[in-house]
């Protein structure tokens, strides 16, 4: 209901959404649980990066980039998300 209502809101009222799937990570959710040779390849490769769960990663934000997070012992992805 409050996602319908948000929709119907009159012309020039909408504001943009805060929790925005910028970087679509959504679309690949369907990762989770899978190994991590099933990634598919990205066409682009600078807005993507793939590490493992206790692996160093720069800690810059960016609601652009998908990151895609396994687990080094048993290779499963764990998490699909934007930052």
């Amino acid at each position: 209901m409050v996602e319908q209502a948000r929709q119907n809101q009159p012309v020039g009222t909408r504001m943009p959404q805060t929790d925005a799937d910028m970087c679509k990570a959504g679309e690949l959710q369907w990762l989770v649980g899978k190994r991590r040779s099933e990634i598919p390849v990205p066409v682009d490769v600078v807005n993507r990066r793939v590490a493992c769960t206790t692996c160093p990663v720069t800690e810059d934000y960016s609601p652009y980039r998908l990151n895609i997070f396994y687990n080094q012992q048993t290779g499963l992805i764990e998490r699909v998300s934007c930052g």
